[in-house]
């Protein structure tokens, strides 16, 4: 109440008056005071309902929704790999939807690629032949006139044909001989060397349990199905067993890849979940992670995964120990710490950025363009450069970066600071913002030079076939088998980025390393020193 005046009035009329007066004044200061609390409160209260709102949305969306980015008018390529992975189970489609300007450009090129509607494009000339002839009967080979007919020529068609898989039994005949007068030890014939001696799995049956499991992702309950249907019943702990033994044999060419992981200038790295049931003081369902880092020269590249059970900074820091060069992460803060160390440069995924830009307009009024999709078609614009320069050298990639892409950028960061102020920060635009915001600097790096990469998808996608294969085994029961998973999903995703077919190239394989006697021999079975050609026999019995 604001304070009397120090000469009352001897009135009682004005005196009464006077205080009718300041406590008006009082009952409107605290009415204009409660005013602004509700309004504050009520402003509060709406920005977390719509908060709320904008969760349950974006919730709903995942859970129910398509998992393209259609109304967006961009594409696949930006969704993590889980997401990837969920809806490669789901037998949706995952290639790139371009945006209607690219759709425009592109559409006279997917024409002339496209067969015609109507007619099948040519099976796979590498495909073995088997040619089923077809005569004309020699009763009709005769013309009317009386003269018999001659062979003129054939008509060929092919049809595609698939030889279901074999299960049958080796038998290891070894010759023994002896000394026809008993005077001498007999000698037999040996063996050649096998991966696992003390099993009956062939080398050819290893690799195709190996990439039924973790290129196709089956689990190993449904193959034991598999060979039941074929008469042989193998158990699922048998399975497993043979699993864990076979990546035991193949750690050298684990070790060694690892070793051409950091000759690249470039390395990508990211991490996923996986559960194991057994591990050592921790509870069945805690979350240990699957980490994955890629890699190599351009024409070695290299995919290795590594299993922890934690996802703190110093499983990178360790991973990664002298590694020098450019690393592309997302915004996890576990990757700080590594990229702190001296010689390391840190990139950060301009995909990540860009999604959240497509899950906030996720919450707009529907058909309605709003700020988001601002942002993601200044993105678009620099796919777009990044696309038309994927064929080109360095040396000219840079030149568009610089000349093209940085304008853009500047474009970009120009309207961030417009709208950042403007944006609740809880709002799914506010976030999209604030991410923006802070990676800005290690999302433009990648103009710096002509060879680093945009995002990082390179590693997602090699993260994927792990996630699409989790959905199915869902879990690893111990940590040696976590392990093994890590070692024998690295060989794959590396023979699959050096354009080998994986189970042709780790049956070659899982024959040779157990003779390998050097370092050179088992170097030798390496993905970029083999290739397609070498290993066509192996596809014969």
């Amino acid at each position: 109440m604001p304070p009397l005046p120090a000469q009352l009035p001897d009135d009682v009329e004005a005196l009464k008056a006077l205080l009718h007066a300041q406590q008006a004044a009082h009952q409107q200061a605290i009415d204009h005071s409660v005013q602004q609390a509700l309004e504050q409160a009520h402003e509060h209260a709406m920005r977390h309902i719509d908060h709320l709102y904008e969760q349950f949305v974006l919730l709903r969306q995942r859970h129910f929704g398509a998992s393209s980015e259609q109304s967006s008018g961009q594409a696949h390529l930006f969704d993590e790999a889980e997401v990837l992975a969920a809806a490669s189970t789901s037998g949706q489609d995952q290639a790139p939807i371009a945006s209607p300007g690219d759709a425009a450009a592109d559409a006279g090129k997917k024409s002339a690629d496209k067969p015609a509607r109507g007619k099948r494009a040519p099976l796979p000339p590498g495909l073995p032949r088997v040619d089923i002839v077809h005569d004309v009967p020699e009763d009709q080979r005769v013309c009317p006139c009386g003269t018999p007919m001659v062979e003129i020529g054939e008509d060929i068609s092919e049809q595609l044909d698939i030889v279901p898989m074999q299960v049958r039994v080796l038998r290891h005949i070894r010759k023994r001989y002896g000394c026809p007068g008993s005077a001498h030890a007999p000698v037999v014939a040996a063996l050649p060397a096998q991966p696992l001696p003390r099993s009956n799995a062939s080398p050819d049956l290893l690799a195709m349990l190996l990439t039924v499991k973790f290129a196709d992702g089956l689990s190993l309950a449904r193959f034991e199905y598999v060979l039941e249907r074929a008469g042989v019943a193998v158990p699922r702990q048998t399975l497993a067993r043979w699993v864990i033994g076979a990546a035991g044999v193949l750690q050298p060419l684990h070790n060694l890849m690892r070793d051409e992981l950091f000759n690249g200038s470039v390395l990508h790295m990211d991490e996923t979940v996986v559960q194991v049931l057994k591990e050592h003081d921790r509870s069945p369902t805690s979350q240990s992670y699957m980490w994955v880092q890629t890699g190599g020269p351009p024409e070695r590249p290299v995919v290795v995964f590594d299993y922890d059970p934690s996802r703190s900074g110093a499983v990178p820091v360790r991973l990664l120990e002298g590694y020098l060069g450019y690393l592309m992460t997302d915004g996890y803060d576990g990757y700080n710490a590594l990229a702190k160390t001296a010689g390391i440069e840190h990139l950060a995924c301009l995909a990540h950025a860009r999604r959240r830009f497509v899950e906030a307009t996720r919450v707009q009024t529907k058909g309605k363009r709003g700020r988001a999709d601002e942002a993601i078609e200044l993105i678009g614009r620099l796919y777009g450069i990044e696309r038309e320069c994927k064929q080109a050298k360095d040396d000219a990639r840079l030149v568009a970066r610089q000349t093209r892409s940085v304008p853009i950028l500047a474009e970009l960061r120009a309207w961030l600071d417009a709208t950042l102020p403007t944006v609740p920060p809880k709002t799914a635009l506010g976030e999209a913002l604030a991410y923006l915001h802070k990676y800005w600097s290690r999302l433009v790096r990648y103009t710096e030079r002509g060879d680093l990469p945009i995002d990082n998808n390179r590693c997602e996608n090699s993260l994927r076939p792990f996630c699409v294969g989790r959905r199915r085994w869902l879990f690893c029961d111990t940590p040696a088998g976590a392990h093994a998973s890590a070692v024998i999903y690295s060989l794959i995703e590396t023979a699959r980025a050096n354009g080998l077919e994986p189970y042709t190239w780790l049956r070659r394989v899982l024959r040779e390393l157990p003779a390998a006697q050097s370092v050179e021999a088992v170097e030798a079975l390496l993905p970029w020193n083999l290739h397609r050609h070498d290993l066509a026999s192996e596809m014969a019995p």
